[in-house]
């Protein structure tokens, strides 16, 4: 730990000139930036951020860089937006969910970044993790950015090829190759494939958008529940335990089981985020690969997710351009490589895959740039406004069809109907 503390540290000073905005003046007062953020995979995230905090102080005396753990994604939202209403003390920044970001701004919880960051390191970024992080259009018509991509995630497909391989099978590549893949590698003591479905839209937008339809478009208040290829990719989800008995049947809430299932070798492939990587590589037995969704038709397919840097709304400007400056050094391509390599998150900047750092990771770990890859894949994630209403809808219904209780049919026209309701006071 100390060897990489040493490699953080040393590259801080060749780093800080890719900053937003202008440095910290010297002989400024010490600043505190505080900043909220969740845990959401299974690595030492505590830890690792402790120590980029402590390589960034090293060069910023005049900057405390303060981390407050505050549960999941939906916790950190909850406590921002709790203390805001309260009258508390606010943190500078926050790290919550990409889609967070209609909801966020609605409250009047954050504000905008645009006066603090370069054009020529927004153009870095891999354009797949801006698509969220837009708040539409101010009165002079232009996109306002809210978020800065930090620890972003896609929908991955893990499959055992040692398992493939005694089968005499090729990883699948459409929904038919997926379906009957996963029934020839189900066993008595092991499931074909296991799809978690804790956040059931979020898994299941990859086989949606591979029937040509993702269920939202770039619109704010529109979504494509009632249509036939979101009412198909259901239909294939039920089939997997219904006709081809290679998962279990009904509701699966084994997020958190599924990586060390798989690991195990009690599933020859899951539905998970590429930020299960690490553990998999570490605890994994055998050769396994990764990609994204197979399409009904074939293709590839996944979708964004993950979580933003956001700053909190209140913050005054020199201190915003402190932690403007922070944000900067923590997502510039060679720390967005290195939390990358440590957490699973795939690198949000596209010069990122040139360090040697990357090169000589992937030589090492190839599933890395398999995930990687995913990025020229992925479709937008479920944001709309209202988010939490509209996405309850989905999920209730998506839940009772696994569960047996109505058809996709009516499930997505009912849900349709729903979603229409309460984003038409939007305007959709």
């Amino acid at each position: 730990m100390k060897k990489r503390r040493s490699f953080v540290i040393a590259l801080v000073a060749s780093l800080m000139a890719l900053s937003f905005g202008p440095s910290l003046v010297a002989g400024q007062e010490q600043t505190t930036i505080e900043i909220y953020f969740p845990i959401a995979v299974d690595s030492p995230i505590t830890e690792i951020l402790e120590e980029y905090a402590a390589a960034y102080e090293a060069e910023n005396p005049g900057v405390d860089i303060v981390w407050s753990y505050e549960g999941g994604y939906p916790d950190v939202k909850t406590k921002l937006l709790t203390t805001m209403e309260g009258g508390g003390d606010l943190p500078e920044l926050a790290i919550m969910l990409a889609t967070d970001i209609y909801d966020l701004r609605n409250a009047e919880a954050i504000q905008p970044w645009d006066s603090y960051l370069s054009e020529e390191v927004l153009a870095d970024f891999f354009p797949a993790w801006l698509a969220n992080s837009y708040y539409d259009y101010d009165q002079d018509g232009e996109a306002e950015l809210y978020g800065i991509p930090f620890q972003r995630s896609t929908v991955l497909l893990f499959y055992n090829r040692d398992l493939l391989s005694e089968a005499g099978l090729e990883p699948p590549t459409n929904w038919d190759e997926l379906a009957t893949t996963a029934q020839q590698l189900t066993t008595d003591e092991r499931w074909g494939i296991l799809i978690p479905n804790s956040w059931p839209y979020w898994v299941f937008q990859p086989f949606a958008i591979g029937t040509g339809q993702n269920i939202v478009s770039e619109s704010d208040t529109e979504v494509f529940f009632n249509t036939e290829g979101v009412i198909s990719a259901l239909q294939f989800w039920l089939d997997l335990f219904q006709v081809y008995k290679a998962t279990p049947e009904g509701v699966q809430s084994n997020w958190g089981d599924a990586p060390g299932l798989f690991a195990s070798g009690d599933a020859a492939m899951i539905v998970h985020s590429t930020g299960s990587l690490p553990s998999v590589v570490q605890n994994a037995g055998f050769d396994f690969g990764v990609s994204g969704l197979p399409g009904r038709d074939g293709g590839f397919y996944t979708v964004t997710g993950g979580g933003n840097l956001y700053l909190v709304a209140g913050v005054d400007e020199a201190t915003a351009q402190q932690a403007a400056d922070f944000v900067a050094w923590l997502t510039s391509p060679e720390m967005a490589v290195d939390w990358s390599i440590r957490t699973g998150y795939i690198t949000t900047r596209m010069s990122g895959l040139e360090t040697e750092a990357w090169q000589a990771y992937i030589e090492k770990v190839p599933q890395a740039a398999e995930a990687a890859a995913t990025i020229e894949q992925a479709g937008r994630e479920f944001s709309v406004q209202s988010l939490a209403e509209v996405r309850d809808i989905f999920h209730g219904y998506v839940l009772r069809v696994l569960g047996g209780e109505i058809s996709p049919e009516e499930a997505m026209a009912a849900a349709q109907q729903e979603a229409d309701a309460i984003l038409s006071i939007y305007g959709g």
